[in-house]
């Protein structure tokens, strides 16, 4: 059977998103957290309270770092280690620039050297299933061929690859010519990562890559939280079951926002806002912007009654 997981999202799929999702819809086999670094050498209170087991309720949750040097690595891995985890993925796919030029993310693929030597810092953990999850390149969508072979004779159990380069960001197409050259070298168990925001379109990768072992699903699950669960099952929801469905996975998360977020109304109000980005695109124009509109948590909150309920 396919695996099909959620992708980890800066900033959209935290714990709340991630435990309102599969007590609604489902259909994910692992979620990711957005990845744990350090910063001024310290682990960020955000990422401690993102990967905190009291307040991650779904079944199957991967925690995901990012890091450049060895010693990074370990503190990062120590850390998850000690709470638990026994399944790590590392990011080398990041784009921004504010990780990718301090040689983190997709900025560590032009040099196979830092690759090597994080993927060697992995043997000292033989207790973790270590994953990673990166791009073609960061300048270059060639720079993947020097570190594939790393990969294949690591010990890490799977990749996923996102067929952009880091300078792309999310613009442009994806290179599915080079994401085939990929998937024709790699050894390893493989996951696609992008643009997959239909059934059809999962549909027709995996028609034509009939070895990966699954997809992982980023902003079109965020915007079609159903798309899983419809490809697992093989029925699209109608609009009004969607919206339903919608409406009662963002009633969990307001639940659990209004415990964790501290700041009041405001504060809250403009985390609840961030979610529509990317969800429900096809929504009515002056629906939408009457949610984005609202400068009240209780004109939001009808705001959002309506839209999804009429």
């Amino acid at each position: 059977m396919l695996q099909i997981d959620a992708a980890p999202l800066q900033g959209f799929t935290e714990s709340a998103w991630r435990n309102a999702h599969e007590q609604v819809f489902g259909g994910v086999d692992a979620y990711y957290t957005p990845f744990v670094r350090l910063e001024k050498g310290e682990i960020r209170n955000k990422d401690r309270r993102e990967v905190s087991p009291e307040r991650n309720k779904v079944r199957h949750l991967i925690p995901q770092i990012v890091a450049g040097e060895p010693d990074e690595f370990c503190r990062l891995t120590d850390y998850l280690y000690s709470l638990g985890y026994r399944e790590i993925d590392l990011n080398m796919g990041c784009p921004f620039p504010l990780i990718a030029n301090r040689g983190k993310g997709s900025g560590i693929l032009p040099y196979p050297e830092r690759v090597d030597a994080l993927l060697k810092t992995m043997e000292h953990y033989p207790d973790i299933r270590f994953s990673v999850k990166m791009r073609l390149g960061w300048k270059d969508s060639d720079e993947w061929k020097l570190l594939l072979p790393l990969l294949n004779r690591s010990c890490v159990k799977q990749l996923t690859l996102h067929p952009r380069i880091g300078k792309q960001q999310y613009k442009g197409d994806v290179d599915m010519e080079a994401f085939s050259d990929f998937y024709n070298a790699c050894e390893l168990p493989l996951l696609y990562n992008g643009n997959l925001i239909s059934v059809s379109d999962i549909r027709q990768l995996t028609d034509a890559f009939p070895k990966l072992q699954g997809v992982m699903l980023g902003r079109g699950l965020l915007a079609d939280p159903s798309l899983a669960s419809a490809f697992r099952e093989g029925v699209v929801l109608s609009k009004a079951a969607l919206y339903g469905k919608v409406y009662e996975m963002h009633r969990l998360m307001t639940d659990e926002y209004v415990k964790t977020i501290e700041g009041g109304d405001a504060q809250l109000l403009q985390k609840l806002k961030t979610m529509w980005e990317y969800l429900l695109p096809d929504m009515d124009k002056k629906v939408r912007k009457s949610i984005l509109k609202s400068n009240r948590l209780d004109v939001y909150l009808r705001s959002v009654e309506t839209a999804l309920h009429g």
